[in-house]
């Protein structure tokens, strides 16, 4: 009796060790601005935070420990409110593993400059899906379902879209909160306007090109290079239709925040009428990085 129980509780610790969490979040917080700070305690914080994002489980699907998704958070404090409330920016990355290759895309790199939130020192961190009663993790857990969606969004047409509606859901609870970064009239680039911009249906060609760009496109470019440089140079004219709607969508810059230095990668060793096509296509819709992608025409390619 005895070996059947040792056995089955070894099986237990296999099976509950064989799955993880969803997120692999790396979170580094710096506080070097504010005079006098107690760095104890944001190692403390930077801890929570962790545990926060890692130990939680954000979705119904099971992870192995390889499939978790690898993200990093940067929370630059310059400000001390009071005793317990700080202010500063938070910039979300995330990356994704490319198929049969060791090299991984950037699908997210954003800066929020409205990062305003109250921290206890060992005080337990609790989010609450129906309010916003604590503005720290409610941004946090912002953040993980965009990060969620947006990966999802990569591996399937619209698969992130249930991820995508919690974000959203978590920027209507915090419409009547004091902190700025929720609301459509405090600015067009913000919390409140990044996942409106997402779920809209009229730019639903950011979502399109996202899926096409990464799974139909570099995620074959291992195995043939040419035909997955053609795919993404096709996902681009998603991107300019959206452009074309409206120039000055939010999602626009989010996406070449994360693709602009892969896009001269993948182009600087292509044919000269892609490059050609494709030059011209990133000039038009993304004019601020267009010095950049002058690289694309003068090195040689194919």
């Amino acid at each position: 009796m005895k070996k059947y129980l040792v056995f089955f509780m070894v099986l237990i610790i296999s099976l509950s060790s064989a799955f993880a969490q969803e997120l692999r979040c790396n979170i580094s917080i710096s506080a070097s601005k504010i005079q006098g700070a107690n760095k104890t305690m944001f190692e403390t914080m930077q801890t929570d935070l962790y545990e926060f994002m890692n130990n939680r489980k954000w979705t119904d699907n099971k992870f192995a420990m390889d499939e978790r998704i690898e993200c990093n958070i940067f929370i630059n404090l310059d400000q001390q409110i009071s005793s317990d409330e700080f202010s500063g920016s938070i910039q979300v990355q995330l990356r994704r593993p490319i198929f049969d290759s060791s090299y991984e895309t950037i699908l997210l790199n954003i800066k929020d400059n409205d990062f305003r939130a109250k921290y206890v020192e060992y005080q337990t961190l609790e989010f609450n899906e129906t309010s916003n009663k604590d503005n720290l993790t409610n941004i946090l857990a912002y953040y993980a379902y965009i990060v969620l969606g947006m990966d999802y969004d990569s591996f399937a047409p619209e698969g992130g879209t249930e991820f995508f509606q919690k974000a959203q859901s978590i920027v209507n609870n915090s419409q009547n909160a004091a902190e700025k970064g929720w609301k459509a009239f405090e600015s067009e680039r913000n919390r409140y306007w990044l996942v409106e911009n997402i779920l809209n249906k009229s730019y639903a060609g950011f979502r399109s090109c996202t899926y096409q760009y990464n799974r139909l496109g570099l995620d074959l470019m291992a195995e043939k290079p040419e035909e997955g440089r053609a795919v993404i140079a096709e996902s681009l004219k998603s991107i300019q239709k959206v452009f074309r709607s409206r120039p000055s969508l939010y999602i626009l810059q989010v996406f070449f925040d994360a693709k602009s230095d892969e896009l001269i990668n993948i182009f600087t060793k292509s044919f000269s009428d892609e490059k050609n096509r494709v030059s011209v296509l990133l000039n038009e819709v993304d004019p601020s990085n267009g010095t950049k992608y002058e690289k694309i025409l003068k090195t040689e390619g194919l």
